[in-house]
């Protein structure tokens, strides 16, 4: 009996769906398999990457014992970095990530009910210019930075003699550039689902403006402006190429100091610390994604 026409329909979707299903779990598995062996091996007992001899909690009692070095091991020898240095990072990436994220969440949430509840001239252009640092290489981002804060320097030392070099500072207001527009989409996006209606009734009311701002608008955005720091928070702490290119001595970040520690070999321990970021970074970007749905 010959298939109908329909049931050639049917089958044809059928093979499509699963074709689909296959092409789904292939993309996945080319994201995020490498990922998966990069947490599996961070508790191989062995220094070396390429052989698995066991199961190990080694990698992870070291970074929190505070032992003073973590020995990385290669086939040519083996290389001691201070555990102090490793420590050092990351206070740097948490003060930078918190300074950043908080100056990042007032100004993106000023910036997000300016251009939401206002019309002003230059609107459309600003709006144009925060989508920049989402839409560019965040490199090209890195290098205009560093040119920028190498042209002011030079100014600034030749008006008045002092001579300013790249550190913390520098690394948090990069941080703070990029932030802004990720910060502005995500409270703005929450401020256009408020209804106006509720405003308006404050006003009839008798409420001023920042009366209104604190009573109503603060309050209903609150989820939207904590989901967007916490996004910040975690697109700094992870950040390398702007941190790489705004950095100078003493304000190496956790991922610098990862980067640094690649130099060497790849071992356990750079395993270990990059599951931990891992970790957390899934931990924020789960909590905002969450708080942005309530």
């Amino acid at each position: 009996m010959n298939p109908t026409k329909t049931q050639l329909d049917l089958l044809t979707r059928s093979i499509g769906k699963q074709w689909l299903w296959v092409q789904a779990a292939l993309g996945f598995a080319f994201l995020y398999l490498p990922i998966l062996i990069l947490i599996i091996y961070s508790f191989n007992a062995s220094r070396s990457n390429a052989i698995w001899r066991g199961f190990t909690l080694d990698w992870y009692r070291s970074l929190f014992a505070g032992a003073g070095v973590i020995v990385l091991g290669s086939a040519e020898g083996t290389a001691n970095i201070s555990d102090a240095g490793l420590w050092e990072a990351l206070n740097n990436s948490l003060l930078i990530a918190a300074i950043s994220t908080l100056l990042a969440t007032i100004f993106g949430t000023m910036i997000a009910l300016a251009l939401e509840r206002f019309r002003f001239p230059g609107r459309r252009t600003l709006e144009a210019l925060l989508f920049l640092p989402i839409i560019i290489p965040e490199i090209t981002m890195g290098i205009s930075l560093l040119v920028f804060f190498t042209l002011v320097f030079r100014l600034i030392e030749n008006l008045t003699g002092i001579r300013i070099t790249l550190g913390l500072p520098t690394v948090i207001i990069g941080h703070i550039a990029f932030n802004i527009s990720f910060v502005t989409i995500t409270v703005r996006a929450r401020l256009a689902e408020l209804d106006p209606a509720l405003e308006e009734a404050a006003l009839d009311l008798g409420a001023n403006e920042w009366r209104t701002f604190w009573r109503i608008i603060l309050p209903l955005t609150w989820p939207g402006i904590f989901s967007a720091a916490l996004l910040a928070f975690t697109l700094s702490l992870d950040d390398f190429v702007i941190s790489f290119f705004t950095s100078g001595v003493g304000s190496t970040t956790l991922p610098l100091f990862v980067y640094g520690m690649i130099k060497f070999t790849v071992t356990p321990a750079i395993n270990a610390i990059s599951t931990l970021m891992l970790l957390f970074s899934l931990l924020f970007v789960v909590s905002s994604l969450t708080i942005q749905k309530s």
